[in-house]
């Protein structure tokens, strides 16, 4: 339950509330993030209107979040508490779903997961949660060594789709991907030193889809439960890898195909 609404919103304190939720901690305590500009906060207050705790902006918000409570500040006061370069203007404080940092998988985990094992870039893994959202993956599970997914580089990489699906990140991932192997699930590693075959992501129906850390790739621990080690096939010549987001783009693409 978020304590937002506990806070005295006119004190002379009260654009430092906003600025601690730049910070894990600060978002724990006051049980809100901040999701940056119009579109994202429109995503966001489509699939999951109730989360949208207050609406932040330097005029009049749309029409379509006039139902949310509006603090109108100044521009300087905007810069204050935004974490981008150019402010887009408007900042909603939204609920922070606390089950994204539990142990336990949700009772109904869907037909497709995407894991990341220590990505550590918030660009990448805002990116990735965005592109798992757009092809209809369930839900993404994280090693507790990745970017925090409710982080401001995160949250604005993902363009409002962070609440889309569900995520967890926990220390317990390892335990979650061998009970999902328990119940079916087909689990599928993207390696530079795996096989370049596509069809091995082809018509799975329950598939969890695992891409590793930037530098480093998948742990042998993981890799050692994997069901088949995927390679994009690149021309090394020219570059020697891709990019995770972009590796996981393809992948999650191809694994959308009948």
């Amino acid at each position: 339950m978020s304590q937002w609404s506990d806070s005295n919103a006119d004190s002379p304190k009260s654009m430092k509330r906003y600025r601690n939720l730049a910070t894990r901690k600060g978002r724990m305590k006051a049980g809100a993030f901040l999701v940056e500009g119009e579109r994202a906060i429109t995503q966001i207050a489509v699939n999951r209107p109730d989360a949208v705790l207050e609406i932040v902006s330097t005029t009049d918000p749309p029409h379509r979040l006039d139902e949310y409570p509006v603090r109108i500040v100044t521009e300087r006061q905007m810069e204050s508490i935004s974490s981008i370069r150019t402010p887009q203007g408007i900042i909603a404080v939204i609920e922070l779903p606390r089950d994204t940092y539990s142990d336990q998988l949700p009772e109904h985990v869907g037909g497709r997961v995407l894991l990341l094992e220590d990505v550590q870039d918030p660009g990448n893994v805002g990116t990735l949660i965005r592109t798992a959202a757009a092809l209809d993956y369930s839900g993404i599970l994280l090693s507790d060594n990745c970017a925090d997914p409710l982080s401001p580089k995160c949250v604005q990489s993902s363009a409002g789709a962070v609440l889309s699906l569900w995520s967890r990140r926990t220390p317990c991932y390892l335990e979650h991907v061998a009970e999902l192997k328990r119940q079916g699930y087909f689990l599928v590693a993207a390696d530079l030193e795996g096989e370049s075959d596509p069809t091995a992501l082809l018509g799975r129906e329950n598939l969890v889809l695992a891409l590793g850390n930037e530098g480093a790739g998948l742990s042998s621990r993981l890799l050692r439960l994997a069901d088949f080690r995927l390679r994009v096939a690149t021309v090394r010549q020219k570059a020697e890898s891709l990019n995770v987001a972009a590796c996981g783009a393809i992948c999650m693409y191809l694994s959308c195909q009948a």
